[in-house]
Parts: structure tokens; C-alpha cells; sequence
């Protein structure tokens, strides 16, 4: 993969004289801005508002519903201090991309983050690349495979799973034609609302419902009483542990994918705007729906809480919603990788930025590549929820910590210690770039041992039939 060649080539080089003041980095932006504006597609378009249902549309997701598991794995006080700490390393590691973004606002992607954040790196620009459409690409496959899950369950098992997964490819591939993030955010708005009714349907379901159905150790009671505790029961292994911890993690790590939302903004400044309305959003949603579903469905948790309920038609009602935003969150990935290859494939040719046959045939096919890949995936791995796992450790540990605290070196290496409130910083983003180690050591680990343990025992076989309802 070839670093951003063409960029500092074809355009005015930005990288001089900027300073994380503001001054010239305004009028690097508004050059930006002009460039765009003289093409038929147009990209720098998003307000904040918009910018802020885009990163909504992406963070309120089916992940929620997996962390009442996290809880009844964790117990009360590890798993709450656990989602605490991931929102505020969140704000923190996101604001310190925006501000790099800020002193370097020719940035695009995730992967010219990382060649400007480790000194114009060829080598960090082709990993960023590779990490980039290697997660993206995954994640496409895990909803995928979700889209299919909640077909089987809404239809019986009416057809073989293989069908509904193409059913659910064709439909992503056709929600992801629009080639910029600014029409994409208004899918967005929709996406957020059929997540929320999905979960407050699962909230009142869970509360009125005698008992929950399905536990992972029995179907109730089985397992005895539904209780809550405060730390671990006995017997909880280390990796189930730190597979909920990366449960956690991985649903408070979108910012893969926010140097491209930045780079479509009209105001790029405006960035963190839109970051307070989704943290708002998501230290609600991410801390009291799983925390109220642990409450009702206690060791019976499961990953979604959907399968835990125990009245099917609860269960169907509360399910059914998720197929909305899991459409449009793989769109919104979807379009960041075709994005990416895109503009490798067409540079800065006329097709890169009008409407032609050519641009439109190439962003089409490559938009139906990354899906039918990622349908491959959904149907060859033996457990997406493990490989997730995998994701939470190998990616996010660079582009959810370490990635933010290079950059914060970069941003303030003169003064990282000059006065109390730069050194809680600094000290913070330490603090930070050992998370970061600890999820690519250990994590790692933990998510390779899960599985092993799929591989050991019965695994579905590739493009399978095999009922996957709730």
C-alpha cells in the first residue's frame, strides 16, 4: 500500500508553518474548503449537526445490548468503572485527534493520521491502511451476519441463513451508494431512532416479563434465581474477563473513522460540537440500558440481551428494529473503505470528483467488492463475537489509545510538563498509551484463547443453513 504520495504533490504543501493556534491552520482549511468547492461532488458539506447524527448513527449500535453481558461477567463495580473510564479516555483520546487534525487538517483518513503522527511514516501510513480496511471490512461482515440473525429469528428460520446473509449484502450495497458522509448522515437520523425504540422495547419487555428464558450456564432457573453481584462470580476465568473488558472497550472506540467524518465537515473546527452531543448520547445509552437489562436478566445476561428474553414475541419485537441501524452502521464503514481505495484508484482525475460512468463504475464495484468480501467473512468465521474481541484488541488498542498518545508527544513534546494542568495531561495520555499496550498484549491474548476454544469444540460449517434466530 503507497503512502499519500499524490497529496503532497498535487496540492499546496500544508505542512509548513502550521501551528496548533488556529491562525493558519483557518486558512489551510479554507483552501480546502475552495478546492472542493470546484468539483461536481462535493465533499467538505457537513455541518456539525449533521457531522453529530453521523457519529450518533455509528455509536448507537446492537454493541450496546452485549454489555449487560459485560456486566454479569465483570459484576457491578469493575464493569461500571470500566465503561466510566472507557467515556473518559473516549473524550480525551478524541480531542487530542481533533486537535492533531486541527494542526494538520490535509488529513483525511485514519491512515494519514498515523503517516503525520509518526513523522510522515510510510510504514505507519501502509499498517494504518491495512488495519483500516481489515477492521472496517470485518465489522461489515459482523452485520452481515447480525442482519441475518434477525431475519432467521422475524421469519422462524423461514429460509436458509445463506439467503437471508445475501439478502442482507444486496441491501447494504444499496444503502451505500451515496458517495458523501453528508447524505449518508440523514440515513443516520433513522438509524438512531429504530435503535432506541429497539432498546427501550427491550427495557420494558425485560421489566415486565416473569423471568428471563436463556442463560449461557442453562435456561432458567437452571441457574438459579436472577441476582446481580459486585465483582466476579467464582469460577470466572481470566479471559472471560478480558473479553468483557474488550466487550467495553470496543463499543467506546469508534474513532477509526472520525478523520474522515472531520475531513467532509464545512467546519472542521466545529469537530467537537458534535463530539459532546455523542458523548452525551453515549455515556446514557452505553451505562443505564445494560445496566437496567444486568438488573432484570442478572447471570442469564446474554450477548445481545435480546436472547435472553424470555416471551418470544417480546423477544421479536424488540429484535426486529435492530435490522435499521445495522444497514446503515455497515454503510457508514463501508464507505469510509471504498473511500479510501477510491481516491488511490482515481487520484485527482475528473472521475475522483464529477459525475461520470467511470467514477460512478468504479465506486460501484468497489462498494460491491468490500461487501461480498465481508459476506465471505460473515460465513467462514466460526464465531464473530470472539473475532470481535480479536478487533477490540489488535485495532482499537492503536486506533482507540496509542495512535492519540503519539500524537499528543507530537503536539506538546516542548512542553509536555510545563504547568499542573499540561502535566495531568501528559500524565493522562500515559496513562493511555499503557491501555493501549495492555489491550495489544493481554487483550490479544485473551481474544486468541476464546478462539481456540471455538475451534476446539463444534464449528458451524462454512455457508451454513444452520438456524442462527435468537
Amino acid at each position: 500500500m503507497s503512502q499519500p504520495q499524490s497529496d503532497d504533490k498535487k496540492r499546496p504543501n500544508y505542512d509548513e508553518g502550521l501551528e496548533s493556534d488556529g491562525t493558519s491552520t483557518l486558512d489551510t482549511i479554507n483552501a480546502l474548503i475552495v478546492e472542493d468547492r470546484k468539483h461536481d461532488i462535493k465533499l467538505r458539506t457537513m455541518s456539525w449537526q449533521k457531522a453529530a447524527w453521523l457519529l450518533a448513527g455509528e455509536q448507537v449500535c446492537l454493541a450496546i445490548m452485549s454489555q449487560s453481558w459485560s456486566l454479569s461477567v465483570l459484576g457491578w463495580v469493575p464493569g461500571i468503572i470500566t465503561m466510566v473510564v472507557s467515556g473518559v479516555l473516549f473524550w480525551t483520546t478524541s480531542m487530542t485527534l481533533h486537535k492533531f487534525i486541527m494542526k494538520y487538517p490535509q488529513i483525511k483518513d485514519i491512515c494519514d493520521f498515523g503517516y503525520y503522527a509518526f513523522g510522515k511514516s510510510k510504514i505507519a501510513y501502509a499498517f494504518s491502511a491495512f488495519m483500516l480496511l481489515a477492521n472496517n471490512i470485518l465489522l461489515i461482515g459482523f452485520h452481515i451476519l447480525t442482519g441475518a440473525k434477525v431475519l432467521n429469528t422475524l421469519s422462524d428460520h423461514s429460509l436458509c441463513t445463506v439467503v437471508f446473509s445475501v439478502i442482507v449484502m444486496i441491501m447494504g450495497i444499496v444503502l451505500s451508494l451515496p458517495r458523501t458522509l453528508h447524505h449518508v448522515s440523514f440515513m443516520s437520523m433513522f438509524s438512531s431512532f429504530c435503535m432506541a425504540i429497539s432498546i427501550l422495547l427491550f427495557l420494558i419487555f425485560a421489566g415486565i416479563e416473569a423471568a428471563p428464558l436463556v442463560g449461557y450456564n442453562g435456561d432458567y432457573p437452571t441457574d438459579g434465581p436472577v441476582r446481580t453481584y459486585a465483582f466476579p462470580l467464582p469460577g470466572t476465568t481470566w479471559v472471560n474477563c478480558m473479553n468483557a473488558v474488550l466487550n467495553i472497550t470496543f463499543l467506546w472506540v469508534p474513532q477509526i473513522l472520525f478523520p474522515t467524518f472531520i475531513s467532509e465537515m464545512e467546519k472542521p473546527q466545529d469537530f467537537p460540537k458534535a463530539l459532546a452531543v455523542l458523548t452525551g448520547i453515549s455515556v446514557v445509552l452505553f451505562i443505564v440500558p445494560p445496566a437496567i437489562g444486568f438488573r432484570y436478566l442478572g447471570q442469564y445476561s446474554t450477548a445481545p440481551a435480546f436472547g435472553s428474553l424470555g416471551v418470544v414475541s417480546y423477544k421479536k419485537a424488540s429484535f426486529a428494529f435492530v435490522i435499521v441501524p445495522t444497514l446503515i452502521i455497515g454503510a457508514i464503514y463501508a464507505n469510509v473503505s471504498a473511500k479510501f481505495v477510491f481516491f488511490k484508484v482515481m487520484g485527482n482525475s475528473k472521475h475522483a470528483h464529477s459525475n461520470t460512468v467511470v467514477g460512478w463504475g468504479v465506486w460501484i464495484g468497489l462498494m460491491a467488492i468490500i461487501w461480498i468480501i465481508a459476506f465471505i467473512f460473515s460465513e467462514v468465521v466460526p464465531s464473530m463475537g470472539d473475532f470481535l474481541s480479536l478487533l477490540g484488541a489488535a485495532f482499537d488498542s492503536f486506533f482507540g489509545f496509542i495512535f492519540y498518545a503519539v500524537a499528543y508527544w507530537n503536539l506538546y513534546r516542548t512542553k509536555l510538563f510545563a504547568g499542573a494542568a499540561r502535566s495531568v495531561k501528559t500524565l493522562m495520555h500515559l496513562f493511555i498509551l499503557l491501555c493501549g499496550l495492555f489491550l495489544l498484549g493481554p487483550g490479544l491474548y485473551a481474544a486468541v484463547e476464546a478462539i481456540i476454544a471455538d475451534y476446539s469444540g463444534s464449528i458451524t460449517p462454512a455457508f451454513s443453513c444452520a438456524n442462527l434466530a435468537l
